[in-house]
């Protein structure tokens, strides 16, 4: 997922701030709205992720919503990192790309890695989380 006025603030956007951003990128309204209605309540905690990792996986085989729930689930990740792992914060590349940069300086591409998620459901998403909390 590329968010060009993200990378590049144009005037009808103005400039967002860190925080701005970090709201931004938390909505993943799909993803929110199909754990709701599974009964999995988002609340930006690992506990969370854990629970997101055992719904059943019924959208693999809607085409449309894979590549949207990918972005979403992967930009849930990386709220989830930014909320709770020290020093984690959200960075956008000049292409756009929104990733999670950790206090050693490492990037996570939380998108790639919610494509994969949606797609395969590996590696899960409490168990990316656990290795990024580790780092």
């Amino acid at each position: 997922m590329k968010i060009p006025f993200l990378g590049h603030p144009h005037e009808e956007y103005g400039a967002l701030d860190p925080e701005g951003i970090a709201e931004l990128l938390a909505e993943c309204e799909l993803l929110r709205s199909l754990a709701s209605r599974e009964g999995v309540q988002l609340d930006d905690s690992a506990g969370s992720l854990e629970a997101l990792d055992q719904v059943v996986p019924r959208w693999r085989d809607d085409e449309e919503v894979l590549p949207w729930l990918g972005n979403d689930a992967g930009l849930y990740l990386g709220t989830v990192i930014v909320r709770t792992v020290p020093g984690a914060a959200w960075e956008i590349r000049s292409d756009g790309q929104p990733v999670v940069l950790l206090e050693s300086g490492r990037e996570f591409d939380v998108v790639e890695s919610g494509q994969e998620w949606a797609a395969s459901g590996a590696p899960e998403l409490s168990q990316l989380y656990a290795e990024v909390a580790e780092s």
